[in-house]
């Protein structure tokens, strides 16, 4: 059981954390046709869209209700009014995401009862979802305003659309299943996890499936809104399923949703990094689908394992530095106990009633200054681009992980789960500790004489 820390400090230097609107728009770009539309000044969606184009390096479509000095003092229900119909006319979304900011979170905007003004006064497009969700920046973190936004999908698409539902030509599937995604997993993760589910033989539907809109692919045409993801339809057969996987227990408050507004059972997986979270996970899937685990998974484990014996002489009692979102933070500590390694510093951004359960002794919840005080001594640290100043001047080797990733490329396509996700991650930081190792020893060999015997 692992002891929350939060610095007393009154300022917050040198931000680890994300803002919740940006959270909640990533969440958003994984539904095709959709337009996230943030409630505030120009500056709230520029920085947003900013980070998003450096870490994806795709065009990503956000808009924002523009509030100025005047409307923000006296109200912006005509900014919201105004933006949805620009939006309409200009760029014919088949879902908005209308997420609140810091600014008009603080004048205390009334969303529900601007919406309820405007779909009276148009009436004409009470076809189109407008998801609403409450996002301040003033509190929370990404991972928060990620998780409120599928919570808001979750129970406001399958509601709104019931007419549409029943028009739906989609019939209902005894194995199709609903697969809630956290902030911690990336496209490319999204990607495989697809790939598993399907194999035995299930029809799942991702929420939000990043892997068709920001995994980095041409497109035929230009779209400005998202020309992939989980598509309307696909939302509106929720009900339809027959269970819920929620992967990262950030989503167990969506999953909850579709459990209490449709009764959709469901089980949370934490995680699908490392050898026994995904063999946990597979034994859940060999349940649902009556199959037996296919021949290519069975592959890919045994390399996993022998990736395991090759790499584990350099995992041991290394000390390594976390600075991570909370449901990526609990993965990776999992993943590097299991592989021998130390936490030497656990930094988080946001509360997580999953920290509390890490077999470390403290969990901060604080910025990358008391990062960079803790780090101190770590062999490794891990964390997204803004940790780079500090492994400099600590002179620790950095492994870049999580959001934003703006000075390594292939984002979008990343992959860190299942046994073949986490035998590349078992490599790539593996070869950083081998490196380490040698730049103390330039004479060291690059892997022990006993290994091969052990394997033997």
């Amino acid at each position: 059981m692992a002891t929350i820390t939060t610095p007393t400090k009154s300022v917050a230097v040198n931000p680890l954390k994300q803002s919740q609107p940006l959270g909640a728009a990533i969440a958003f770009l994984g539904l095709k046709g959709v337009m996230p539309l943030f409630h505030g000044s120009q500056g709230c969606t520029a920085f947003a869209k900013v980070v998003l184009v450096r870490h994806f390096r795709e065009a990503i479509p956000l808009a924002t209700t523009a509030m100025t000095e005047v409307s923000t003092i006296l109200g912006g229900e005509d900014n919201v009014g105004a933006a949805i119909l620009t939006l309409v006319e200009k760029a014919q979304p088949e879902i908005i995401g209308l997420c609140t900011t810091g600014l008009t979170e603080t004048r205390g905007d009334d969303m529900e009862r601007i919406l309820k003004s405007f779909r009276e006064e148009h009436p004409e497009l009470n076809h189109l979802p407008i998801v609403s969700v409450a996002t301040p920046d003033f509190k929370g973190a990404l991972q928060d305003g990620y998780a409120a936004a599928v919570e808001s999908i979750v129970s406001t698409i399958p509601t709104i659309t019931a007419t549409i539902t029943a028009k739906s030509s989609i019939e209902p599937s005894p194995n199709q299943v609903v697969i809630l995604v956290s902030a911690a997993f990336g496209p490319g993760d999204v990607q495989e996890i697809k790939e598993i589910v399907s194999a035995f033989g299930l029809s799942p539907i991702v929420i939000p499936d990043l892997s068709l809109s920001l995994d980095g692919h041409l497109g035929d045409t230009y779209s400005a809104v998202t020309a992939g993801g989980t598509t309307l339809e696909q939302l509106q057969s929720v009900g339809n399923s027959v269970f819920t996987i929620a992967l990262g227990d950030s989503m167990r408050g969506a999953a909850e949703i579709l459990q209490k507004q449709l009764g959709i059972p469901y089980e949370v997986f934490p995680h699908l990094t490392g050898l026994r979270a995904v063999d946990e996970f597979l034994q859940a899937l060999m349940d649902l689908s009556g199959l037996s685990v296919p021949q290519p998974y069975l592959h890919q484990r045994r390399q996993l394992q022998d990736a395991m014996l090759d790499t584990h002489f350099f995992f041991g009692r290394k000390r390594v530095a976390l600075a991570l979102e909370p449901d990526l933070l609990a993965t990776i500590t999992q993943w590097l106990l299991s592989m021998g390694a130390e936490i030497h510093a656990a930094v988080t951004t946001t509360k997580s009633p999953l920290l509390q359960t890490l077999p470390i002794e403290t969990v901060v919840i604080g910025d990358l200054e008391d990062f960079e005080q803790l780090a101190g001594g770590a062999d490794l640290l891990i964390g997204n681009s803004n940790v780079a100043p500090i492994a400099r001047r600590l002179n620790i080797p950095l492994y870049r992980l999580g959001f934003p990733v703006f000075d390594r490329l292939g984002n979008g396509q990343k992959c860190t789960v299942g046994y073949r996700g986490t035998t590349q991650l078992l490599f790539e930081v593996g070869n950083l500790f081998l490196e380490q190792e040698e730049a103390h020893s330039p004479t060291i060999s690059s892997a022990p004489p006993h290994s091969n015997s052990q394997k033997a």
